[in-house]
């Protein structure tokens, strides 16, 4: 699992979603990087790294998740899961409490099965070889639903969006997405008692309004902040206010408090 780390203080653990990279928060973490020792990885299999795909579990991407921590000496920490990753960091959140006391879910989920063409599409996406950049139609489709949403960007912001979501293995994506299809964390939600900010955005068109509705019912300590005019990817097209909500939630309030990981 390819990552960097970048940045000093308490650790701050990024989880990317499917058919996206470690890279997809460069932008945020070069703002919380003077807050937090930011650590993003590649989930494995993303960059055909060898990670044999059709034995991987989600529970598997949990454990990973642990591994990479204790690799690091990261101790207790905080994480960052957007959309598939949410999944991954909702696990860990409900096995080792201890070790996470907050928690940020960017377009999060507990349960979102694949509409029937999602689904069709996953199945034979396990096959195809090469990366996401070579698939037919590709750019147009991304342009059509994500090209407002970086209207007030740079051109470069929207070519690093394209280059770093084209980076992604094929295969790799469309088990991402089945792993998802056959989830349903919505049991385990109660469970997780730690604090935990939903970060949405208010026409997101991946992650429906009903997947937010579900995390706000059944985790117990549970807030909400929505970025408008914002879809779902806010560490692509809203940095800045992505990091600011990042960093206030994170940081404990009050004169001469350090952003040390509380107790829970």
């Amino acid at each position: 699992m390819p990552y960097y780390t970048w940045g000093e203080g308490p650790p701050l653990v990024f989880v990317h979603g499917a058919g996206d990279t470690a890279l997809s928060f460069l932008q945020p973490i070069s703002r919380l990087s003077a807050h937090f020792r930011c650590i993003a990885y590649d989930l494995p299999g993303t960059l055909g790294d060898g990670a044999r795909l059709r034995r991987i579990t989600h529970d598997d991407l949990v454990e990973d998740f642990w591994t990479l921590l204790e690799r690091l000496d990261a101790g207790r920490c905080y994480a960052l899961g957007s959309s598939f990753g949410s999944t991954v960091v909702l696990k860990a959140l409900r096995e080792k409490p201890e070790r996470l006391p907050r928690a940020i879910l960017q377009g999060g989920m507990a349960r979102r099965p694949l509409r029937r063409i999602e689904y069709v599409l996953a199945w034979i996406g396990r096959f195809l070889p090469g990366s996401t950049a070579s698939l037919p139609l590709r750019q147009r489709a991304l342009h059509k639903v994500n090209q407002f949403y970086f209207a007030r960007r740079t051109p470069d912001v929207w070519k690093h969006f394209v280059a770093n979501t084209g980076r992604s293995r094929t295969a790799a994506f469309a088990r991402q997405a089945l792993l998802l299809d056959a989830l349903d964390l919505r049991p385990l939600l109660p469970e997780v008692r730690q604090p935990v900010l939903l970060l949405c955005g208010d026409r997101d068109r991946v992650v429906p309004r009903v997947c937010e509705e579900m995390l706000l019912e059944g985790l117990p300590n549970a807030g909400r902040v929505v970025i408008e005019d914002c879809g779902h990817m806010p560490s692509y097209t809203h940095p800045e206010v992505f990091a600011e909500v990042v960093r206030q939630f994170l940081t404990p309030p009050g004169p001469g408090c350090t952003n040390t990981p509380e107790s829970v």
